[in-house]
């Protein structure tokens, strides 16, 4: 071997050693950045003819487990709809509340009740009459303030739909781009893979919304599907998702109606649910909360609702009222009629003829709704009845949460302990999900920069580094040699 070609070979040493050590040190200082991939280099020897004429720098490998990285997009996923999810049934669980919450349902409901107690106790005292009618009206009022929060549920959640399609629409064509600049860098032989970084980066900030499985493509490129089958991406055209949003939701509004939108891909609609291919993550359950959740938690207030009114529309309890008149609790100040029976609960309202605030007397909640004119102050036995209707058991005519007879109170219990129930289990899932979340960051983690590992890895190629400089002094020295001959 020639002094020039041994020059050549640790030349070509010296800068593998530099390559290799721009690339530990790229390591060490990324090693808490979100989205980087671990750099490794791969050398191979260089060959002129048969013969090796030292080592060069073949590629610049991103160290990435696609499989670990899919799974914990899965995860992201599924945590973010399962937070979406408690927190409605978490709040409509507040909101049906225990007895003893004297702002919740079951509190009004047992505080209207002791206001009769105390009512029939003393009929001649108008403060108590008066108080029975504004716990009456507190009570519908609150049905009414639920109601309207489960719709404002449901606008927020169709919100939250357009703006999670926008962010899909957006994030898929900057992924292409990354692709196209990925691509190009590759063909170049420059390395791509702070673009990848980038990449990487950007798909993850869209896994929460929908689960999304990355695929290899040529020179650098990838392909995004989603579990249930849905192509958002492969080649230079991302799919496009559609969806038209609803400013403001009434509980008569459905999907099945035609009065929401759904979801399309590219122009085709898409079915939204489990097994749709657009299923998954928190992007599935704003759905679920506008079309599943909000409509169940809206019907069962209405079912609610009607057994309140029913109890007092019944003929038997007031005698003074004219056939088919409406009761101590109207349907906007008519007579409630079974058909009627959705959204009841946002149109509920305290009969005016008791409500001093509307222009009505309290007394007739002691004479009678019909009544023409105060009767004996000491008479209790519509005040006795009309607590015996609000207690009295009744086997439900609707509703998903219990067809036992029961009082209002014990119905309002049934809905509260289903309400419980699932935001129970949801609130597991919830659990189970976050940690599987944190599992597979963790083990993303474990297998990103070791800076222990880097830090020999940097020494080793130290060494490397000075023994080619010492081949390069070496050959110095006798090239000199020769010249001194010379």
């Amino acid at each position: 071997m020639s002094i020039s070609s041994s020059l050549t070979i640790a030349l070509s040493g010296l800068t593998a050693s530099g390559t290799s050590a721009e690339v530990v040190s790229g390591n060490v200082a990324n090693a808490l950045t979100d989205g980087y991939g671990v750099r490794r280099i791969e050398l191979v020897a260089r060959l002129t003819g048969s013969s090796g004429t030292g080592v060069r720098v073949a590629n610049v490998l991103r160290d990435v487990d696609v499989g670990l990285l899919n799974s914990r997009r899965d995860a992201q996923a599924e945590a973010g709809g399962t937070d979406r999810l408690a927190a409605f049934l978490a709040s409509f669980e507040a909101a049906v509340g225990a007895p003893d919450d004297a702002a919740s349902l079951s509190g009004r409901i047992a505080t209207f009740e002791a206001a009769l107690v105390e009512a029939a106790s003393r009929p001649d005292i108008a403060g108590r009459l008066d108080a029975v009618a504004s716990q009456a009206k507190s009570l519908a009022t609150r049905f009414v303030d639920m109601s309207r929060d489960v719709q404002q549920a449901r606008t927020d959640a169709d919100a939250a739909i357009a703006d999670m399609v926008h962010r899909l629409n957006g994030g898929l064509t900057r992924v292409s781009g990354l692709n196209a600049l990925i691509q190009q860098s590759t063909l170049r032989g420059t390395d791509p893979s702070a673009l990848m970084d980038e990449r990487q980066r950007l798909i993850d900030g869209l896994s929460d919304i929908i689960p999304l499985r990355e695929v290899a493509r040529p020179n650098g490129t990838v392909a995004l599907y989603t579990p249930g089958g849905g192509l958002l991406l492969d080649g230079s055209r991302p799919a496009v998702i559609g969806f038209t949003a609803t400013g403001t939701i009434t509980e008569d509004m459905t999907l099945a109606a035609g009065s929401l939108s759904g979801l399309t891909l590219n122009g085709t609609p898409v079915q939204i649910g489990d097994r749709g291919p657009l299923s998954g993550g928190d992007l599935a359950a704003a759905f679920r909360v506008r079309d599943g959740l909000g409509p169940q938690a809206q019907s069962r207030l209405d079912s609610l609702a009607r057994d309140l009114v029913e109890r007092f529309q019944d003929p038997a309890v007031d005698a003074t009222r004219a056939p088919g008149a409406a009761g101590l609790f109207t349907d906007t100040g008519a007579a409630f009629a079974a058909a009627n029976e959705p959204g009841l609960a946002t149109r509920i309202r305290l009969n005016a003829l008791v409500d001093p605030t509307a222009g009505g007397a309290s007394w007739r909640l002691r004479d009678g709704l019909g009544a023409a004119a105060p009767g004996p102050v000491g008479n209790a036995g519509l005040l006795n009845d009309l607590r015996t209707a609000l207690t009295a058991a009744r086997t439900p005519v609707s509703g998903d949460f219990g067809g036992a007879a029961r009082g209002l109170s014990g119905r309002t219990g049934d809905l509260l302990a289903a309400t419980s129930g699932e935001a129970q289990r949801m609130d597991q899932a919830r659990g189970f999900a976050d940690a599987a979340l944190a599992t597979l960051r963790k083990a993303e983690l474990d297998r990103g920069v070791d800076t222990d590992a880097e830090m020999e890895r940097l020494l080793l190629i130290e060494q490397a580094y000075a023994a080619n400089a010492r081949v390069i002094q070496a050959a110095e020295d006798m090239l000199d040699q020769l010249l001194r001959i010379g």
